[in-house]
């Protein structure tokens, strides 16, 4: 009879443990069922990268029951062997999405095909991935950003209000071999061609202050009559705003593209003339939803975001 309640005690015992860990279980499971995104982005030293971080955080706290967030980048926007080894670690990391703005359009594709191939999902933001080299390392990854040459010419037609047919304009352009960069020349280059302005100069300011800065004095002392600077980023225009001030040639005109807030704040001062908003806070959450939807099943092409041109109130 003892024996038989201290088996019948016993019993409860266990099943109360047993119980116990299935409880426990259920948030671990839980959270072992949602997906990781790593969002891998280019220099955080750029406020536009920093802002498209928040952003994202921001969306993973109002749904972090549905996914984890990682969110890594750059030391600097040319840091191609950085950007590797990070899509890299969050492949081995266990990943199961990657939503990236690529430093270079070509360099990264092949890390990132690989890491396909590996299962996870790749979504393509900021800076669209060469489509042909892409295709060949095998790569199939939806674009989810601007149209940087539209938002470009938009802001040269700014500019070009304030030209005459025969004017001087030099462009301050990003890596020569990021798509973006690429977009926004010739979008600068179309504003500029119907204005009937003449363009003396095209140099790269690797989207860097300092690099702008450097390109933009020796611009100002080798063309006299040079009106304006078009800068593919702010970076570069708060670079090239830096030139101006010291060359004391406050006829030039600048504009930029990004509308980081010190910019933002320089453009309603008059001091850089228009800038291109592409809204860095929703950029990366838009590639969030999209790498979400693919991973849920779902089919996610390319999108196109929002580009708005930033002028001085009236």
């Amino acid at each position: 009879m003892v024996i038989a309640r201290l088996r019948a005690a016993l019993s409860g015992l266990l099943a109360v443990v047993a119980l116990a860990f299935t409880g426990c279980g259920g948030p671990v499971d839980e959270a072992a069922a949602r997906p990781q995104v790593a969002l891998v982005m280019k220099s955080l030293a750029n406020e536009f990268f920093e802002t498209m971080a928040e952003g994202a955080r921001t969306h993973h706290e109002t749904h972090a029951g549905e996914y984890d967030l990682v969110v890594n980048g750059t030391r600097n926007e040319s840091d191609l062997a950085q950007q590797v080894a990070l899509v890299e670690q969050m492949v081995a990391s266990g990943s199961d999405a990657i939503v990236i703005a690529p430093a270079d359009s070509k360099a990264l594709a092949p890390a990132l095909a690989r890491a396909q191939a590996a299962g996870v999902v790749i979504v393509n933001i900021d800076n669209r991935l060469d489509v042909e080299v892409a295709a060949e390392a095998g790569l199939d990854a939806p674009f989810v950003g601007p149209d940087n040459r539209d938002g470009a010419r938009r802001v040269g037609e700014v500019l070009a209000e304030r030209l005459s047919p025969g004017d001087q304009v030099a462009i301050v352009g990003g890596i020569p071999t990021a798509f973006n960069a690429q977009q926004r020349q010739a979008g600068f280059e179309d504003a500029m061609n119907a204005a009937g302005a003449e363009i003396v100069d095209i140099q790269s300011g690797g989207w860097e202050q300092a690099q702008a800065n450097t390109m933009a004095a020796a611009m100002l002392r080798e063309y006299p009559e040079l009106r304006a600077l078009l800068c593919a980023n702010d970076n570069m225009a708060l670079g090239a705003l830096a030139a101006r001030r010291q060359s004391g040639r406050d006829d030039v005109l600048i504009v930029g593209f990004d509308n980081i807030d010190a910019v933002g704040e320089l453009v309603a001062q008059g001091e850089i003339l228009a800038t291109a908003d592409q809204h860095a806070d929703r950029l990366a959450v838009f590639g969030i939803e999209a790498a979400l939807e693919i991973l849920g099943g779902g089919g996610a092409g390319d999108r196109q975001t929002p580009v708005d041109i930033v002028t001085a109130p009236d």
